[in-house]
């Protein structure tokens, strides 16, 4: 059976695995797909690792188009994603109706759980959103990180308290049932990032790389998109 290899970003492992199943089923060609951090994926593409589709976000799409690693012309948009706010399914919704409210959630809470800073996009945006709301010093130790943002939500889904909060995209919250999405942050500290697929410079499937690309940012996916978390302004 041929082989069509994917490394991609979290954010978008629900619509890749929603695509993959009827794509295999009509085409014979098996999706390999891994997901995590945007930086532990990208880490994966420059070090060589055989791959036909990479799906980061498009300003990484866009370096590695720059470096060689992704074809010129191949990126195309999935949609953009908020950065938002999770609890416990059953557990009280803290109010992040605007900056003042999300600074006393922040501070209420008991853990405050993220993808790494160090790989993650989403890790990244709660580092800055605490400087913002200037309760790093008071928040960082409590903060919980994993991975990315689907191993933090599985953990959140499984944890016994009630003042576990989660920050992350909403594209890795929607899609576990043990948490409940609060919304996405407020105001102006809204984070939303565009995501984009491309084929891989040196990918062993080109042709199949491009038809799954289509199908996965084609207008008759955009159901699954939206259910998934992205957005389309």
């Amino acid at each position: 059976m041929a082989v069509l290899r994917i490394l991609s970003a979290g954010a978008a492992q629900a619509v890749v695995e929603r695509i993959a199943a009827p794509y295999t089923s009509e085409t014979g060609v098996e999706v390999k797909a891994a997901f995590s951090a945007v930086g532990a994926m990208k880490a994966r593409v420059l070090a060589g690792e055989p791959v036909d589709i990479i799906v980061l976000t498009r300003a990484l799409i866009d370096e590695l188009v720059a470096s060689g690693h992704v074809a010129a012309g191949s990126p195309s948009d999935l949609g953009t994603v908020a950065t938002g706010v999770a609890v416990r399914a059953g557990t009280p919704s803290p109010d992040i109706s605007d900056a003042g409210k999300l600074r006393g959630s922040l501070l209420a809470a008991s853990k405050v759980v993220c993808p790494d800073p160090a790989t993650a996009t989403a890790g990244k945006a709660v580092l800055q959103l605490l400087e913002r709301l200037g309760i790093a010093a008071e928040v960082r130790p409590r903060m919980q990180v994993f991975p990315n943002g689907y191993s933090a939500m599985k953990w959140l889904a499984e944890s016994r308290g009630t003042r576990e909060l989660g920050i992350t995209q909403a594209t890795e919250i929607l899609p576990n049932p043990g948490v409940h999405y609060v919304g996405p942050l407020p105001g102006d500290l809204a984070i939303r990032t565009l995501y984009s697929a491309g084929v891989a410079a040196q990918a062993q499937n080109s042709a199949g790389a491009g038809d799954f690309i289509a199908r996965l940012t084609a207008r008759d996916s955009r159901p699954i998109l939206a259910q998934a978390g992205y957005e389309y302004h």
